[in-house]
């Protein structure tokens, strides 16, 4: 039997250890630190991702599908090779950066990531794989593979241009792009979908496929939108901006879809509240990414990193975070306390104004609040501390929700 708590508390885990290491980047600011920065920024970011989002989303497609299929012995197999290659990745990283040892782990750890998703692909039993929910995670894990192309390229870029030629750039944002709006969302609605297919609250097939094109649509044209630091051809900005409005209108249809059936959902109270603050944060996610079509912020975001900085916490903290407590609580995987939630969301809208802030300021050559490095610092502490009160709570709880 496997013990999918203990692996909801792996991936709490190392979200505690990621926001860590971003109050450590941080007080980078306020006091001396003898460490690189930039060697931090790898480790935070890589565990970010690869470490939290992965694990928690692999963990709740398995036991979406796979509970009772008996597959567990390969399974835990990836599980564990993948812890491997995270912890090499956790110790190297901030003391190495790039180099032999952290570009070994995390090459491994796409290899890890393409075993996972031939397993979920090939393993899934046949009853899912005609659900809607099903066709989002295909495409979904399709993606995950398909950014894989930008570490992959990273090291002849560097070996060849070295790391300030655009292309270094490109590589890094082709990637970002398809795990953000490709890998995790598409993971997150299929999760989601899966969640209305339990309770027999399925939309109309039709309006699904709709749906369903759009937004593929949308995730290849949006990827343009990542090259718009280059100023490039006029005809650029076009694919990116209409990638941008698909993906208004494909989240409109999806509202449209949900809508009637709301109040049928069986989810508490306080995790439909979730829900529907999850889909205000994807709203603005949707307008920052339609004004980045516009050639005057597109710039703006490419000569102002806070910016940058900002939207892509944005998304991590608040617009994939939030749905995968609840989705996790929901499947009796996580415990989640209101108080703690509403901590940890208090101290993610304090911190992203403080980086929006400090972007705007530098923007229109304003001065910063006095002491705003150190305020920026100690209101972050309390993203991991909730994250690891959150997390102590559940290894106390005596609750196994196990698979085979």
């Amino acid at each position: 039997m496997i013990n999918l708590t203990r692996h909801t508390n792996i991936a709490l885990g190392y979200f505690f250890l990621v926001g860590l290491l971003g109050v450590f980047l941080r007080f980078f600011f306020v006091i001396p630190i003898p460490a690189n920065f930039r060697y931090v920024v790898h480790a935070h970011s890589h565990i970010a991702l690869l470490g939290w989002v992965y694990i928690a989303l692999t963990t709740l497609i398995y036991k979406m599908h796979f509970s009772r299929a008996g597959f567990g012995k390969i399974y835990k197999r990836i599980f564990w090779f993948t812890q491997i290659t995270l912890i090499g990745m956790l110790v190297t990283f901030p003391f190495t950066g790039y180099a032999l040892f952290s570009i070994t782990f995390s090459t491994l750890f796409l290899i890890a990531s393409y075993f996972m998703a031939w397993f979920i692909l090939k393993k899934t039993p046949p009853p899912y794989r005609s659900r809607s929910s099903f066709k989002l995670i295909k495409a979904s894990l399709w993606y995950m593979i398909f950014s894989s192309i930008g570490p992959w390229a990273l090291g002849g870029i560097m070996t060849t241009l070295g790391s300030g030629s655009i292309w270094y750039k490109m590589a890094i944002y082709f990637y970002l792009h398809f795990q953000y709006n490709a890998w995790f969302l598409l993971a997150l609605l299929g999760i989601f979908f899966y969640f209305l297919e339990q309770q027999n609250l399925e939309p109309q097939k039709g309006h699904f496929k709709s749906f369903y094109w759009q937004l593929n649509a949308a995730v290849i044209l949006s990827f343009f939108l990542s090259v718009l630091f280059t100023e490039p051809h006029w005809i650029y900005y076009v694919l990116g901006g209409t990638g941008a409005v698909l993906q208004i209108t494909a989240f409109l249809k999806l509202w449209q879809m949900i809508n009637p059936i709301w109040k049928q959902l069986q989810f508490s109270s306080f995790l439909k509240l979730l829900l529907k603050l999850t889909g205000v944060l994807l709203a603005v996610k949707l307008l920052l990414q339609l004004f980045s079509a516009i050639p005057y912020f597109a710039n703006l975001a490419f000569n102002f990193p806070d910016f940058v900085i900002g939207y892509l916490h944005w998304v991590f903290l608040g617009v994939v975070s939030i749905p995968l407590f609840v989705f996790l609580s929901q499947k009796a995987l996580l415990k989640l306390p209101k108080w703690i939630f509403w901590l940890y969301f208090a101290a993610f809208i304090l911190t992203e104004a403080l980086i929006f802030y400090k972007g705007t300021a530098t923007w229109l050559e304003l001065p910063l609040l006095p002491d705003y490095f150190k305020i920026l610092a100690y209101i972050s502490v309390f993203l991991p501390l909730t994250v690891g009160t959150l997390l102590s709570k559940n290894l106390l709880t005596k609750r196994q929700t196990s698979a085979k």
